[in-house]
């Protein structure tokens, strides 16, 4: 669980980043689960987008896609959402607190 400041602390890294990775019409699926799991090993914090042809808000799937992958979500705004998974063997973003 994040803390406020790290909260914060990781919007602020999240700004600048690119969108990776896009919720479509067919949801949460297993595919779409492997490919966040991976890119949250790779990059800890990942930026999100949700399309209008979308069953599910981003609020729905942030909170779908961070339970299955043992995530935080770290915002949702509109369309697009940050998660964040600490990688233990090689940790990129330093969280004090």
């Amino acid at each position: 669980m994040l803390t406020s400041k790290q909260r914060a602390f990781l919007r602020s890294k999240a700004n600048q980043m690119e969108t990776i990775l896009q919720v479509g019409k067919s949801g949460v699926g297993e595919t779409l689960v492997k490919q966040v799991d991976d890119a949250l090993t790779a990059r800890e914090l990942i930026k999100m987008r949700v399309l209008e042809n979308s069953l599910l808000t981003a609020k729905e799937a942030a909170v779908a896609l961070a339970e299955r992958t043992g995530a935080d979500v770290v915002q949702v705004i509109g369309t697009r959402f940050v998660l964040f998974r600490r990688n233990n063997k090689n940790p990129i973003y330093e969280l004090d607190g």
